[in-house]
């Protein structure tokens, strides 16, 4: 089960590609924080936004995690415009409490 909301039928295969690897992340609350991010924003990121989300999905789930709750400082080569929105999404959206 992945938890997914939308349909990817109408997304190219790299979206699609990131799609699946956010709701498949290893660690539960990461994959309801960047499979509900990607869910909803999915078809609107840009190609440096895209690049930067495959990025961010490569990061230890401890780590993310720690970065997002604010549980850890977050390194300035990940503190991007784009890591913003997630973590405002995140707490804007998210019923979660992690």
């Amino acid at each position: 089960m992945s938890g997914t909301t939308r349909t990817s039928a109408e997304l190219d295969v790299r979206r699609r590609q990131i799609l699946f690897r956010a709701w498949h992340r290893g660690m539960r609350e990461m994959d309801l924080i960047m499979g509900r991010f990607a869910d909803a924003e999915i078809s609107n990121l840009s190609e440096e936004d895209l690049a930067e989300f495959e990025r961010l999905i490569e990061v230890l789930d401890r780590d993310l995690l720690g970065w997002i709750t604010g549980e850890a400082q977050t390194p300035e080569n990940y503190d991007t415009p784009l890591f913003h929105r997630l973590k405002a999404f995140h707490s804007h959206t998210s019923p979660i409490h992690v």
